[in-house]
């Protein structure tokens, strides 16, 4: 083997050697997550919901200073016709989710805004818009009877089922929740709504499990009775007779 050979086979494995280097301190490209683009003031929240090919309703709550309230406005983007139109209303607390529908199943979709209320007595507001084209209607959403209300504190869960609102929340009694719920079911019929409760809360059988129950008496048997009396008569035959004896032994004693 000449110097050449030589020369060229050390070369060879240089090159080897780097190639594996190369390889090894080589960056592993990672691809980016893409994140979800934040709000800028003075926009809260937002949602798209798509209710047809071209057919968008953007749901936004703004309000610069505003704590949880403001206002919402509804962006209605119809590309395929080219029409475009909003709709606003005022807010008292943040808005918890948006829910699309078509309650009475008349082709018209709704729009169902679900937001904090600072009243109490209510704890959730509900905004209803039905759109025909162009054209949007506020839905009064009812408020609860008393009876419906009873134990209630806030904290619903609305969802949609077969065409109809549902509405779910827990039962409290006071300030603890009581581990029960209650469940009511909207229908839209007329652009008006009907409310019935599918169950509510137990307390009433509650109560009633919990008062006591009194003993019945003991009845006592016939043939028990007459046994007692018999013993009775018994006694009383014999406190007579020594009564008696007691007597003529006095008369004697006083004859003598």
């Amino acid at each position: 083997m000449n110097f050449k050979t030589i020369l060229l086979l050390v070369a060879a494995c240089v090159g080897i050697a780097s190639c594996n280097q190369d390889q090894k301190t080589a960056p592993v490209t990672v691809a980016p997550v893409a994140k979800k683009p934040t709000l800028e003031e003075p926009f809260k929240y937002h949602k798209m919901i798509e209710v047809a090919p071209g057919r968008y309703y953007d749901v936004l709550s703004w309000g610069r200073g505003a704590k949880g309230g403001g206002a919402y406005m509804i962006l209605r983007s119809d590309s395929t016709d080219q029409q475009y139109d909003s709709t606003t209303g005022d807010l008292e607390g943040p808005i918890q989710d948006v829910l699309n529908a078509d309650l009475d199943i008349d082709g018209n979709p709704e729009i169902i805004i679900q937001a904090k209320s600072i009243d109490t007595s209510r704890y959730t507001n509900v905004f209803v818009y039905e759109y025909n084209g162009t054209k949007s209607q506020k839905i009064d959403f009812p408020r609860m009877t008393a009876s419906q209300r009873k134990g209630y504190r806030g904290e619903d869960n609305l969802y949609i089922k077969d065409s109809k609102l549902m509405r779910q929340f827990p039962i409290f009694d006071g300030t603890k929740p009581t581990g029960e719920k209650r469940l009511l079911e909207y229908s839209l019929h007329s652009n008006s709504f009907s409310v019935r409760t599918v169950s509510s809360d137990t307390s009433a059988n509650a109560k009633k499990a919990d008062v006591a129950v009194t003993p019945a008496p003991v009845v006592k048997k016939s043939g028990d009775t007459k046994k007692s009396s018999s013993k009775k008569e018994t006694t009383g035959k014999k406190k007579s007779t020594k009564t008696e004896t007691k007597k003529k032994h006095k008369k004697h004693h006083s004859s003598n």
